[in-house]
Formats: C-alpha cells, structure tokens, sequence
C-alpha cells in the first residue's frame, strides 16, 4: 500500500549531478518556483518545438528527447534545499550565533 518508491524507476540517474543537471533544476525553480517536486524533473527538460516532434523519431528515442532531469522529485527537492538554493548560508557561524545558541542551550538543554 501507499505510494512506490520515488528512485528506483528505470532511466534514473543515481550519484552525483553534474553542472548541467544543476543548471536545469535551478533554471526550473527560478520559472516555476519551488514545489511540485514528483513532477519537476520531466517538466525541467528541454523541449522541441512542435514542428520538429513528427520528425524527432528518426533520430533519437522521443522519451530520450522528452526526459528532462533524470532524478527523481526527491533527489530533486533535496539537491535544491541542501546546495542550491540562493539564501543557503554557507560557513561557520558568527561570534553573535555561537553566543546564542549557548544561551539558548542552557535555557532549553538537549530537545
């Protein structure tokens, strides 16, 4: 029961993205905004021009053509929250964050 597994389809790229799998997701997101994440990767594919469809099947496989992303929405949502996005802050933290994350500690302990 319930939903099947978002990874194990065939066609799907597993490991490390490249920087043009990168550019493709975050060029989506920035058109479409966040969300939408189970059907992300075939809508950020490039797509051909209708006039060039009837004629596409001479020269690649038409789901090759249509594929867009070939990650799943998870591997997706997950490169984008954890290395993509713009307002992800990167680094070491500030004297003033150490500073609070003591105080907040000792007011709230381990939860």
């Amino acid at each position: 029961m319930g939903r099947s597994p978002c990874c194990e389809k065939a066609h799907t790229n597993k490991g490390a993205w490249s920087k043009e799998e990168d550019q493709l997701l975050i060029a989506h997101i920035r058109a479409h905004g966040e969300g939408r994440w189970r059907s992300l990767p075939k809508a950020a594919g490039h797509l051909l021009p209708s006039s060039c469809i009837r004629y596409i099947h001479i020269y690649i496989d038409i789901e090759e053509a249509f594929s867009g992303l070939m990650r799943c929405g998870k591997s997706c949502r997950l490169r984008w929250i954890n290395y993509l996005r713009p307002d992800l802050k990167r680094g070491n933290f500030t004297e003033e964050e150490d500073e609070l994350i003591i105080k907040l500690h000792a007011l709230l302990g381990n939860k």
